[in-house]
C-alpha cells in the first residue's frame, strides 16, 4: 500500500478503575489499526469511574480531541471500546470526523483475511449485525430531510424511508446469508461426526492471534511427511488464518491424530464475531486435547494467555486437557527445547522442540493404548490385516495354532475382536 493511501488516526481510550490491562489494550488497538493500514499519530486517554454514555469521553476531552485532530490534520478517531449507535452519532456531530471503534477494526481485518466461502459469510453476517442498530447514526443527515408539508408520522421524510429500506435490506441479507451458512455448517458437522465415528483423537491448536499456530501445524506436517503439500497459510500478521484447517498427522507406529488450526483470539473479541464464528469455534470444544500456543517472546505473554483462557471459557472449552506450548524461545533467554509437566518450551521457527511436543501429545491422547501378545487363528486372517493397519505391530511369528503377534493398540480396537483371538499370558 502506498504512503498516500495510509490513513492517519488518533486512538482514544477510557481507563476504568481496576482496569490493569488498559495499557496493553491500547497497544493492541495500535496493532489492530496497523493491520488496517492506519497510522496512529497520537493517543488520548482518560481515567474515569465509568464510560460517558453519550460521548464515551467527557466534554473536556472532546475539546482536547478536536484540537489534536486539527494539529495532526487527520479526520479519523478510533475508540478502544465498542461504541453505541448514539455515541457514534454524538461524536461525529461534535468532532465532524470519521468515528471508528475497536469492533469495526477487527471486522475490517476479518473481512480482508477471509478466504473460504464460510469465513466470508460469517464475517459479512457479523458486519451486518454490527451495522443494523447503527443505521440511525449513519442516516442522521437524511432523517432531517422534510418530506413535503409536514414532519408527522403520516408524512415521513425521505431519509426515514431510506433508513427503513436499508434496515429491511440488511435484515433480508442476514437471513439469506444465515441460511447459506447453515448448509455449510451442517456439512462440516457431518465431517466431524465421521471423524468421531473413526475414533481418531483430535488435537486443537488454540491461542492468541499471531503466536505461531499455523507455523506449528506446518512443522508437524513436515516432520512426519517431508514431501507434504498440505501446509496451511502462515504469516507474521494479526489474524492471518480465519479458516479452520484439519490435517491428519500420521506417525510411523500406525498412530495418528487429527490436528485442527483455528482462528486466533484477541481481547474484547466482538460478540458479533464470536456468534458468527461459533460453528467454526465449536471445533475447539470437541477436541480431545488443546495445544495452547503462547508467544513467549511477548513482553506481556501472561496477558495473552489470560485472554485465550477467558475466550475458551466463553466457548465452554475450559475443561479440556491442555498442553502449553511456549513458542519463540529463540528470541528469549529461556533454554529450549524443554519439557516441564504440561508445558513445552520450543522454537517452531527452528523446529526445535517438535519431537518433545509430539512425545508429550502422544502420552496424553494415546494413554488408552495397551501392549499385548495374541494368537490369531488362521481362519481369522482378516484380523492380521486389521491389526497391521490399526496397531503398532512389534513382532509377528507363525505357529501351529495361528499367527502370533505382539502389538500396541487402542484398547477399543483390541476389545472389538477379543473373542476372535487368544490372548497370550505374559
Amino acid at each position: 500500500m502506498t504512503e498516500q493511501n495510509i490513513q492517519k488516526a488518533i486512538i482514544v481510550g477510557v481507563q476504568l478503575q481496576r482496569d490493569n490491562d488498559f495499557e496493553y489494550s491500547m497497544l493492541e488497538l495500535r496493532n489492530l489499526a496497523a493491520a488496517c493500514y492506519i497510522d496512529v499519530v497520537d493517543e488520548l486517554t482518560q481515567k474515569s469511574d465509568r464510560i460517558n454514555p453519550t460521548h464515551y469521553i467527557g466534554t473536556g476531552k472532546i475539546v482536547e480531541l478536536r484540537a489534536l485532530l486539527d494539529a495532526h490534520e487527520t479526520e479519523t478517531v478510533i475508540f478502544n471500546n465498542e461504541l453505541s449507535p448514539s455515541q457514534i452519532r454524538n461524536l461525529e456531530k461534535e468532532l465532524q470526523c470519521v468515528v471508528k471503534d475497536r469492533t469495526i477494526l477487527i471486522l475490517d481485518i476479518f473481512a480482508e483475511r477471509a478466504k473460504t466461502r464460510e469465513a466470508q459469510l460469517q464475517v459479512e453476517v457479523a458486519r451486518l449485525q454490527y451495522t443494523l442498530p447503527r443505521l440511525v447514526g449513519l442516516r442522521a443527515s437524511l432523517g432531517r430531510q422534510g418530506g413535503g408539508g409536514g414532519a408527522g408520522l403520516s408524512n415521513k421524510g425521505s431519509g426515514e424511508t431510506k433508513l427503513e429500506l436499508d434496515r429491511r435490506r440488511i435484515e433480508e441479507r442476514i437471513t439469506a446469508l444465515q441460511a447459506e451458512l447453515e448448509k455449510l455448517v451442517a456439512n462440516r458437522q457431518n465431517q466431524r461426526k465421521q471423524r468421531q465415528k473413526n475414533e481418531i483423537p483430535v488435537v486443537c491448536l488454540v491461542g492468541y492471534t499471531n503466536t505461531g499456530k499455523s507455523s506449528l501445524m506446518n512443522a508437524l506436517l513436515e516432520t512426519f511427511d517431508p514431501d507434504t503439500t498440505k501446509q496451511v497459510f502462515a504469516k507474521d500478521m494479526l489474524f492471518a488464518t480465519l479458516e479452520t484447517s484439519v490435517r491428519s498427522i500420521d506417525m510411523p507406529d500406525n498412530k495418528s491424530f487429527l490436528l485442527t488450526d483455528t482462528v486466533g483470539f484477541v481481547s474484547k473479541l466482538p460478540h458479533h464475531l464470536i456468534k458468527a464464528f461459533r460453528s467454526t469455534l465449536e471445533e475447539v470444544t470437541e477436541a480431545d486435547l488443546l495445544l495452547h500456543i503462547v508467544d513467549y517472546a511477548h513482553e506481556d505473554y501472561g496477558q495473552l494467555v489470560a485472554v485465550t483462557n477467558e475466550t475458551l471459557k466463553e466457548l465452554g472449552a475450559d475443561g479440556i486437557p491442555t498442553v502449553y506450548v511456549y513458542n519463540k524461545c529463540d528470541m528469549t533467554d529461556h533454554p529450549y527445547p524443554e519439557v516441564t509437566d504440561n508445558s513445552v518450551y520450543m522454537s517452531v521457527k527452528e523446529k526445535s522442540g517438535v519431537t518433545e511436543l509430539v512425545e508429550l501429545v502422544r502420552g496424553k491422547i494415546f494413554n488408552n493404548y495397551v501392549t499385548r501378545e495374541i494368537i490369531i487363528p488362521y481362519d481369522q486372517g482378516r484380523l492380521v490385516s486389521y491389526f497391521n493397519e490399526h496397531a503398532h505391530v512389534i513382532s509377528t511369528s507363525y505357529e501351529e495354532e495361528g499367527t502370533r503377534m505382539k502389538l500396541e493398540c487402542d484398547l477399543a480396537h483390541y476389545d472389538k475382536y477379543r473373542k476372535d483371538f487368544v490372548e497370550v499370558e505374559s
